[in-house]
């Protein structure tokens, strides 16, 4: 029981430095952006997120949000 714990920490853990590893290492790393209006190529299609649609939609219409 002790060993499968152990094991599975030890897999969380390496996972963690895997996707940290921009982070830890590169200087000036960050996390990469994944928002839909943050990303170029999006902008450029003029996609933007269903949130920010609805709340210009709504605010056009003069309704609460």
């Amino acid at each position: 029981m002790v060993k499968v714990i152990l094991l599975s920490l030890f897999i969380v853990a390496f996972a963690v430095l895997l996707l940290g590893i921009r982070i830890f290492f590169v200087k000036g790393g960050s996390f990469p952006k994944t928002h839909i209006g943050d990303n170029p190529e999006m902008k450029k299609r003029g996609i933007t997120c269903a949130v920010s649609t609805d709340y210009a939609e709504r605010k056009a219409k003069g309704l609460r949000h």
